[in-house]
């Protein structure tokens, strides 16, 4: 006589079996796949600090490029000094933001950004010719609608010029809020002018409703605004001026202009 293999303890031993057998096996493609999804992450990161500082990447080796083109230091946000005893290859400021000796927290005052904190060391990068700071390249997040926004910032040697500007990390709306991916506003960065004349500390630079009118005498500091996405585009003035401002990089940049750093 055949044994019954419909018992209940036999059809949980056999569906236990496979639920063990699938998680080992996507454990296992987990922890294989972990070392490319790292170096797909920093590819992407060398990727995007190349277009905002105008380096064509097209057809070339990006990993190359930027080892060729880019030098990374690590600023101590506390001291507005370079933090040269960190490695920028392998500082990891999530992991940073997450512990409280390193972690800045902010007022609501100061909180322009929405991001409750930062870490106290920032990876930076430069394009230099020599001993001179050609382009500056910041990195900046900060909250839009329905996403916190990560970018950076590429500033001309003078600390006031814009380079360019790219967001690689966001969950805005598709078609609104996710126009910031639109070349075509990229575009409209390069060549504006971060700080009024007469205040090197406060960012002037933002977004406006609508389109730019060149004969504006603001003009110089102005961005297209994002049709239909208002909160995205507060949320990106507002980072920008909170990165651009005393509470971010400009007490690091007026040093950085005297000659200091």
């Amino acid at each position: 006589m055949s044994a019954n293999n419909d018992t209940i303890s036999k059809t949980l031993i056999v569906t236990i079996s496979l639920c063990v057998v699938c998680a080992v096996l996507v454990s296992a493609a987990a922890v294989g796949l972990k070392p490319l999804q790292l170096a797909n992450k920093a590819l992407d990161k060398k990727t995007n600090i190349l277009a905002a500082a105008n380096i064509d990447a097209t057809g070339k080796d990006v990993n190359e490029l930027f080892d060729s083109s880019v030098v990374a230091r690590v600023l101590d946000m506390q001291t507005n000094s370079w933090a040269d005893d960190i490695d920028p290859a392998t500082y990891d400021e999530a992991k940073a933001v997450k512990d409280p000796e390193q972690a800045v927290k902010l007022t609501s005052d100061q909180d322009q950004a929405g991001i409750k904190k930062h870490a106290r060391y920032k990876t930076l990068y430069m394009v230099k010719s020599g001993d001179v700071v050609e382009t500056l390249i910041l990195p900046i997040h900060g909250k839009g609608l329905w996403s916190t926004l990560y970018g950076f910032m590429a500033l001309e040697g003078d600390l006031n010029t814009v380079v360019g500007l790219g967001f690689y990390s966001h969950a805005e709306t598709p078609g609104l809020g996710g126009e910031v991916d639109n070349p075509r506003w990229k575009a409209s960065w390069p060549g504006k002018k971060v700080f009024a004349s007469n205040d090197a500390s406060t960012a002037a630079i933002g977004l406006i409703k609508g389109k730019v009118d060149p004969a504006n005498k603001a003009a110089a500091h102005q961005i297209d605004g994002l049709a239909g996405a208002t909160l995205t585009a507060n949320g990106v003035t507002n980072l920008v001026q909170f990165w651009l401002g005393e509470n971010g990089y400009a007490p690091f940049l007026a040093k950085l202009r005297a000659g200091e750093v």
